[in-house]
């Protein structure tokens, strides 16, 4: 397997079916989880920004010969964008002074479905990233989606908290 091709699939987590977008998150999270305990949350944002980078590097080699397809198997958007989602309470747990390997469940749980709800629905600016078709558009609006998420996790934290405790 060629390294570009390696980065698109995630090392192959994008040939699992069905729904490799939320193998690819789930792994994601996995992971995530992984690299805010060893590293905290500026371990996470390094491995997000090297995955948005390496990402669209890659997705672009792959797609030179067919700019417009957004094959399924690429699940780097996914692993990107569910990255910016787990950053949001990343921060605010290391802001807090939380021992790394403390990622409290509602946290990762919350980011995983509202980015998969908003990579799926794909409202207002996440779709019209995503109508782009090309490299960019593949990126763009998983990276897009994954803002959403984090913001949408955060609100929800601070509604948890302000009312419901």
């Amino acid at each position: 397997m060629r390294l570009t091709r390696a980065i698109c699939t995630a090392g192959g987590i994008g040939l699992l079916r069905p729904a490799p977008g939320t193998w690819g998150s789930a792994a994601a999270v996995g992971a995530g989880l992984l690299l805010h305990g060893l590293g905290s949350f500026p371990l996470l944002l390094a491995a997000t920004l090297a995955a948005c980078g390496l990402g669209l590097w890659a997705v672009r080699e792959e797609l030179k010969l067919r700019p417009h397809a957004d094959p399924p198997e690429f699940v780097i958007d996914e692993v990107a964008g569910q990255w910016i989602a787990l950053l949001f309470p990343s921060c605010g747990f290391w802001l807090m002074g939380l021992a790394n390997w403390h990622f409290p469940y509602p946290g990762w749980v919350g980011a995983f479905f509202f980015f998969r709800l908003f990579d799926i629905w794909k409202p207002w600016i996440i779709g019209r990233l995503d109508r782009r078709e090309d490299w960019v558009g593949l990126m763009a609006d998983d990276l897009m989606a994954g803002l959403f998420a984090g913001v949408a996790t955060m609100i929800a934290a601070g509604i948890a908290h302000g009312v419901l405790m």
